[in-house]
């Protein structure tokens, strides 16, 4: 980016900033970075900026984090005498694809008809795309049946707008009918089996990928690195990284962080270890993939004790510095939500109650990190480990009231599987009543219940609980503890990281 800025200040000084061809050789260039500031000043210092400044601007906002003002800015360019193109709306649709506003594409879609390009196929991939970001599936297919022409990217686009409506069935018909596929396609069904609750029909469709010979990308591999830890295939999952070391020449900072988890999933977060150790440049995510492994999958002390490695790399002073990922030009590390999580989590697992308390402080007071749902949840867990039933149910009274409560019933559910081990039938008997009042079907909540009432000898009402579950036609499951944060964790930013990279694959 610096040789860019310097080519930019020379075309100024020389004049020659102002000739439409230079100008907009710079702004295409500029894309390159994904820094929309950057690209928008340019703009801003174009005195007639035409069409083409205009679409690499739009292709911008597209990219960015903001694509609502990719909207914004077209109509605002509009007000001002642009005269759109072709290449005016596959970015701008792309942008609404990324808002999931489904109001805005059909205000683009009409744009595109009444300038006369709805029928360029850019265009119509894009609108495929878009109507099923947005959950409109039959309009989908209805644009893509509608094409006098299909390329690649229009079966992909349609075999993508099935998966992310969760038909697996047609999705993988309509992959099996396409005549050629690229790399996307492949992936396009793999992530579409993970996400779908299928991880072994996303191996067994990579295992023949394989055997046609087929290289996959960083996309491929994270995507089998992750169905393989999430089915807990150890051996499958040691085959896949044999696969990858014979096949790539490099890996990638991202294969690595999906073998750390991978290995840490299937249990063997000790050959997580090699790797992470092996590795020659590390960033945030891979330490915090790497602690969690430890925390949550390994040797609780192991975590603490790479936290406690990681803190000592950290300069008080760091605090202040803004950088990519967390990692600051000269190496330094700064903990973040996601290590806490894993921190506060081996606490609750060895019962270090002193030493968790003091991480949560440390992670306020020291690191200016707000607590979220998840470390509240890992303290509640923390003090149930320990017998202190009527904490962790204050802990959860006191939580902060602009705190996202959406799964304030799981986290009770969790604090209830404590109780069933810890004997504290009063303070389980009044959070499963208070959950069943809530959500009378949850058949969790009615299992705790039932268990509570066994392990303490309470015949009269395990028979009476077994009645209402029979007339509520509840089905019973085996109770079990949600207190190990598997979930929240693969739903917090590690994984929020892959999956927006493979999600910007696809797209593209």
């Amino acid at each position: 980016m610096t040789h860019l800025v310097q080519i930019q200040a020379q075309l100024f000084t020389s004049g020659l900033f102002q000739n439409p061809s230079f100008s907009g050789r710079i702004l295409k260039l500029s894309l390159d970075f994904c820094h929309i500031n950057y690209t928008v000043s340019i703009f801003q210092c174009i005195r007639d900026p035409d069409t083409f400044c205009v679409n690499a601007v739009i292709k911008a906002y597209s990219c960015s984090s903001l694509p609502h003002q990719a909207v914004e800015f077209y109509f605002k360019m509009l007000q001002n005498g642009l005269f759109p193109n072709g290449y005016t709306y596959s970015p701008l649709i792309s942008a609404c694809a990324k808002t999931e506003c489904l109001g805005l594409g059909q205000k683009c879609h009409g744009q595109a008809v009444k300038n006369g390009v709805d029928s360029v196929l850019p265009v119509q991939n894009s609108l495929v795309n878009m109507y099923a970001c947005c959950g409109v599936i039959e309009v989908a297919k209805k644009v893509f049946v509608e094409m006098p022409v299909r390329d690649l990217v229009s079966w992909n686009s349609i075999v993508n707008a099935f998966v992310k409506f969760g038909d697996l069935h047609v999705a993988h018909c309509l992959f099996d009918a396409m005549l050629y596929k690229n790399v996307v396609s492949w992936n396009v069904m793999l992530v579409g089996f993970l996400n779908g609750g299928n991880p072994g029909s996303g191996l067994k469709l990579f295992r023949k990928m394989a055997c046609m010979g087929i290289r996959g990308n960083d996309t491929t591999m994270v995507t089998v690195l992750t169905a393989c830890g999430r089915s807990a295939r150890w051996r499958e999952g040691r085959s896949v990284h044999g696969f990858i070391i014979r096949t790539l020449v490099n890996l990638s900072l991202i294969i690595d962080t999906a073998l750390i988890d991978m290995y840490s999933k299937c249990k063997r977060a000790d050959v997580a270890r090699i790797v992470f150790d092996r590795m020659p440049i590390k960033n945030l995510v891979c330490w915090n993939a790497m602690i969690l492994g430890h925390c949550i999958h390994g040797n609780p002390e192991d975590g603490l004790s790479l936290y406690s490695k990681m803190v000592s790399k950290t300069r008080p002073e760091v605090r202040e510095v803004d950088f990519d990922e967390g990692v600051e030009p000269d190496g330094q590390l700064l903990p973040d939500e996601i290590t806490f999580v894993g921190v506060l989590c081996a606490s609750a697992r060895q019962g270090l109650l002193t030493e968790g308390r003091n991480y949560f402080g440390q992670m306020t007071d020291v690191f200016d990190i707000k607590p979220n749902f998840a470390h509240y949840w890992c303290m509640a867990n923390l003090f149930a480990s320990v017998g202190l039933m009527q904490e962790a149910v204050e802990l959860l009274g006191n939580m902060p009231v602009d705190m996202e409560m959406s799964s304030e019933s799981s986290l009770l559910a969790g604090l209830l599987g404590s109780c069933r081990f810890k004997g504290d039938v009063m303070l389980g008997e009044r959070i499963a009543k208070a959950l069943i009042e809530e959500n009378p079907g949850n058949e969790l909540s009615h299992a705790f219940l039932l268990n509570i009432y066994a392990v303490a000898g309470c015949w009269e009402d395990v028979a009476r609980m077994k009645d209402l579950i029979k007339e509520r036609g509840v089905r019973r499951v085996p109770g079990c503890s949600l207190a190990d944060l598997k979930e929240i964790v693969h739903n917090l930013k590690v994984g929020e990281q892959w999956k927006q990279e493979i999600k910007e694959q696809l797209v593209n």
